[in-house]
């Protein structure tokens, strides 16, 4: 225990010092811009006994709230995804909208403080994140508690005409806020451009998001009418949290753990899907499974491990060639599968298929890979890919018969001398006596 506190106290071994200096800047502006408005709020108005009261009630149901979910949290936070939408802001977005916002920034603190106990340490994530996704929060409450102060939204009737509209209007500023400076802070410490949906989460999670805020005007509601039912907000918080513990349960099963990318089986579930989706809007599909040429011997010569590194640099090639809608899964060992949506039917998608995959392999063919030892890396290079290539309605009308065709084309390719992408049935015979590798 001195040892772990011996390291600690030694601020040269604190890991924020490996941030790169853009992202760095980025943490102390946002937390010292945090810190200040806190100061100056406190200072320039002190609040009085009864926001004080108002204040700490929030703060101890807010920690109430995290002692019974925090089973629930921790699973969430070892199988989240790089976004990651906690149900904290029910209390919040509450003090944004009851308290002075000088006060509803020492709850955040006090409720992200005790999360950080809770739930973040024991799971590893580090201390200079957790506080900078506080200090996110204290800023987007500073700017919903400004807009909508408590005499507005709780003194007498309320004017659906005017209240309404800025309470609306809140929340999204809320959520503005807090979203893009943690979906820049992502993209100043990611190693590749990530997609949007990674940046802000996918549509369940500002589902998720709006109920919490929803519930949060409940819970003001109830403080300023009968503080008593505030606890009755209790029960459906933890059944929403178990709600979406089983969402991303789901969403962790489907996700290949070496590659990020979707399961073979989730993969030809979803693409079953986008084919029927596209028989109705009259557009075409394209199948394109890809094989890294000779990856037996990039595991026999550096390692297993060096092979999953490289497995993982060509999926994040593959996402970073494709389109949002389009599908990218593994579909075994040393192949993956693409689904290209959106097609126009006949020559026309097959043309642009094969461009698709031309392109990917011309990009795979130029990557280098770094692994072992950061200080004295291993360059892999000299990667590259066979595809085979199947449109709907022309090679096969369902995702099975698609698969099929696209197959015994890669298989085509890999006979034809590798690293070359082959069409459809009149590239491709049934003929897989080649080698694996």
């Amino acid at each position: 225990m001195l040892t772990s506190l011996r390291r600690w106290l030694d601020v040269r071994r604190w890991p924020v010092w490996l941030l790169r200096p853009r992202m760095l800047c980025l943490l102390l502006v946002v937390e010292l811009a945090a810190a200040g408005l806190v100061v100056t709020g406190l200072v320039v108005s002190p609040p009085g006994p009864m926001p004080i009261l108002g204040a700490a009630g929030l703060a101890v149901l807010g920690i109430a709230h995290t002692e019974l979910a925090t089973g629930i949290e921790r699973v969430r936070r070892r199988v989240a995804r790089s976004s990651y939408f906690d149900l904290s802001s029910v209390w919040t977005f509450a003090a944004a909208l009851l308290l002075p916002t000088s006060l509803a920034c020492l709850v955040v603190l006090a409720v992200y403080g005790h999360l950080w106990a809770r739930v973040w340490r024991p799971t590893g994530a580090p201390l200079f994140r957790h506080l900078y996704t506080a200090a996110t929060v204290v800023l987007a409450v500073q700017v919903a508690g400004t807009l909508l102060s408590t005499e507005s939204f709780g003194s007498g009737p309320v004017d659906p005409l005017v209240s309404y509209p800025l309470l609306v209007l809140a929340m999204v500023l809320y959520v503005l806020v807090n979203q893009m400076l943690v979906a820049l802070a992502m993209t100043l410490t990611a190693e590749r451009s990530l997609a949007w949906r990674d940046l802000v989460g996918d549509w369940d999670d500002h589902v998720l998001e709006g109920a919490t805020l929803c519930l949060a005007v409940l819970v003001s509601v109830a403080v300023l009418r009968q503080p008593v039912l505030v606890l009755l907000v209790l029960p459906p918080l933890l059944v929403l949290h178990r709600a979406v513990l089983i969402r991303q349960l789901e969403e962790r099963a489907n996700t290949d753990a070496k590659t990020g990318l979707l399961t073979s089986s989730a993969w030809r579930g979803r693409a079953t899907r986008s084919l029927l989706r596209a028989r109705r809007s009259r557009t075409a599909v394209a199948v394109l499974i890809l094989d890294l040429d000779h990856f037996k011997t990039v595991n026999d010569t550096y390692g297993h491990l060096a092979g999953d590194e490289v497995l993982s640099a060509v999926a994040s090639t593959l996402l970073g060639e494709v389109r949002d809608g389009d599908l990218v899964g593994r579909f075994g060992g040393e192949e993956f599968v693409v689904l290209l949506c959106g097609l126009p039917a006949a020559e026309a998608g097959r043309v642009q298929s094969h461009a698709a995959a031309e392109r990917i392999r011309r990009t795979v063919r130029t990557l280098a890979v770094a692994v072992g030892d950061p200080e004295d890396p291993v360059v892999i290079s000299d990667l590259s890919v066979s595809v085979g290539a199947a449109l709907s309605e022309i090679d096969g009308h369902t995702i099975d018969e698609l698969m099929q065709v696209a197959d015994y084309a890669l298989y085509a390719a890999k006979r034809g001398g590798r690293n070359q992408v082959r069409l459809g049935r009149r590239e491709g015979t049934a003929d897989r006596n080649v080698d694996e590798g």
